[in-house]
């Protein structure tokens, strides 16, 4: 079966960007979360331009419960 990344609606903090590529990738979404700050701080936010744009590009896991 293929695996395909979606935004997780079990492991999200804000839009579920982070949760759902530690889903994806086998890696605990915590990981994913500091990566992606130290990212962000090293790009001078360039990180959070990404993490906007993969909210609006990544689809919402449609076997979550979305509230």
């Amino acid at each position: 079966m293929e695996k395909k990344l979606y935004r997780s609606g079990k492991n999200k903090m804000l839009g579920g960007v982070c949760g759902g590529i530690g889903e994806f990738a086998d890696v605990d979404p915590t990981v994913i979360r500091i990566i992606w700050a130290i990212v962000t701080l090293a790009s001078l936010g360039f990180g959070i331009v990404g993490y906007v744009l993969a909210w609006l590009i990544i689809p919402k896991n449609p076997k979550h419960n979305w509230k």
